[in-house]
């Protein structure tokens, strides 16, 4: 009777064990919402702004797409051809002459590209809108009432780090924010340092660094919070939560030593 009350014992308390290491699990395993949730200090209803929408300009080695219409098509025929700089836009088979592919032109060291018939450009340091209308005054001597449609066709950012799917994105309307950035990586991991996000910005050959506290409302005020074209956006991985990460799994793994050798002890008192 003493053993059979003996062995009883020895099972409750293995299990009483198993409970604790089962619910250290479960307290190790949380992380406060603190440290995830966005703009934490935005209050409810609050008309939130950016102060800061970035315009793009054009930058030298980027491929720009021009197309000129109007109501005489005929007449915008030889500003349409791709020549000098220009890159050819088509994919290879044949052409559809319901859906002639865009000139596509390359923009050379010195900021220029070689347009048909108006001859070189200097385009770099301008907006879209700005070569729109340069080129569509130029054209009026030419053609009545020229439409001009200017696309950047290599726009893209790269994101890196802890994000669910970093890589590189294009970016077809040519405005993208940090947000929406993130968005299509997937999001940050939970191992994401949210109060710290940089993004790398070239300028002139020189990179600038912006750091960024996503937790806050404050980053729709920040110059980077509008992407710019072969901007970076990097997640630094959150250092104490590795350490936690770490410090767990030698708390997890001492737990279960132990548990295992007990219940072990009580397998063998049973038989």
């Amino acid at each position: 009777m003493i053993h059979y009350r003996g062995i009883q014992s020895i099972k409750n308390m293995g299990s009483r064990i198993l409970f604790l290491f089962l619910g250290l699990i479960f307290i190790f395993s949380c992380k406060t919402p603190k440290k995830v949730v966005y703009f934490q200090d935005s209050s409810n209803l609050e008309k939130i702004s950016s102060t800061n929408a970035f315009t793009p300009v054009f930058k030298v080695d980027d491929i720009v797409t021009i197309f000129i219409s109007a109501a005489d098509m005929d007449a915008t025929i030889p500003f349409n051809l791709m020549q000098g700089t220009s890159i050819n836009d088509g994919l290879g088979g044949g052409v559809n002459s319901n859906n002639p592919p865009e000139p596509t032109y390359l923009i050379d060291e010195e900021g220029n590209i070689d347009f048909p018939i108006l001859g070189s450009l200097k385009i770099a340091g301008l907006t879209r809108v700005q070569v729109k209308d340069m080129i569509k005054e130029k054209l009026k001597i030419y053609i009545n009432d020229p439409i001009v449609n200017v696309r950047l066709k290599n726009f893209k950012i790269t994101v890196l780090g802890e994000v669910e799917r970093p890589g590189s994105y294009s970016i077809p309307n040519e405005r993208v924010t940090i947000i929406e950035a993130l968005g299509l990586a997937g999001d940050m991991t939970i191992k994401g340092k949210r109060e710290n996000v940089m993004v790398i910005r070239e300028n002139d050959g020189e990179n600038t660094y912006h750091r960024l506290d996503l937790t806050s409302k404050t980053i729709f005020e920040s110059p980077v919070y509008y992407l710019a074209q072969n901007d970076v956006l990097y997640v630094e991985p959150n250092v104490s939560r590795i350490k936690e990460s770490k410090s767990r799994n030698n708390t997890v793994g001492i737990i279960i030593s132990i548990v295992g050798v007990i219940l072990s002890v009580v397998t063998l008192i049973v038989r």
